[in-house]
């Protein structure tokens, strides 16, 4: 998949945390995410950044696990004409993101090489768990990733949070196995980034050197910070990445006008 301008800044929108249904008037959490997910695109179509180069989607795409759910996504994004990178998260089911998401502009996992950087696209998908894991294959796996795109700047994309979010409850569906995973990152230094969905949030800390990020839902938001399950009156998010041939992250959380 090659994005659509050949420019020396790769310009990402991250979304996430969709959470569509088979039906489109469908609620959760009091809003309509089919309604918000459409706000959000209204919202970034008015930016200076726009066309992005691509858009990445890091997981639970689908709260009901339908296949017209992940047909929604797909039809609603397909006339944007910006090529579509996408993971699972837990509420997601892989096989149909695969069946429905990996043609034409849509990519579901594996990499991306655009001029000086690399996306790498991590599924931390565990069957019927919350939380995430990666296990020796998929360790194993990104070790490889990362020796290939040896002298590109790399960002790691995600769903689950590899780093703790300072929320007892959510900090308990984490990346399980965060410890193997940041050992593996901080060995390769061409690792600029992690992008992650899942909490509902937005966080933006460096680690070792490594641009630790979490993007906001495009619908409900977490209330950062809580021991116990919350929501945030934050409205529909999305986040914004600049990536320079030189290495450097320039990156902004926006927020869309509440819908649904």
């Amino acid at each position: 998949m090659t994005p659509r301008r050949p420019d020396s800044v790769l310009t990402v929108l991250q979304i996430s945390d969709t959470h569509l249904h088979a039906a489109a008037d469908s609620r959760m959490r009091g809003v309509t995410t089919y309604a918000t997910l459409v706000s959000v695109l209204d919202h970034v179509r008015r930016d200076r950044r726009w066309p992005a180069d691509v858009i990445l989607a890091t997981g639970d795409i689908v709260q009901d696990e339908s296949r017209a759910g992940y047909e929604r996504f797909r039809a609603t994004l397909e006339p944007l004409g910006v090529p579509v990178l996408s993971i699972p998260g837990n509420h997601d089911d892989p096989k149909l993101m695969s069946d429905i998401l990996n043609t034409g502009l849509f990519q579901f996992g594996g990499e991306l090489r655009h001029g000086a950087w690399s996306i790498i696209l991590l599924s931390t998908f565990l069957a019927g768990e919350d939380a995430g894991g990666l296990g020796a294959a998929r360790l194993s796996g990104l070790r490889k990733a990362l020796a290939t795109h040896m002298g590109q700047h790399v960002l790691v994309a995600m769903h689950h949070h590899p780093s703790p979010m300072g929320s007892i409850w959510l900090d308990g569906v984490a990346l399980r196995d965060a410890k193997d995973f940041w050992q593996i990152i901080e060995a390769n230094p061409h690792v600029r980034g992690v992008a992650c969905g899942h909490v509902h949030q937005a966080h933006d800390q460096e680690r070792n050197g490594v641009r630790f990020m979490s993007t906001p839902s495009t619908c409900a938001q977490f209330l950062p910070h809580s021991d116990f399950f919350a929501l945030d009156d934050r409205p529909p998010g999305l986040r914004w990445l600049e990536l320079h041939p030189d290495g450097r992250i320039e990156t902004e959380v926006a927020w869309a006008p509440k819908a649904g």
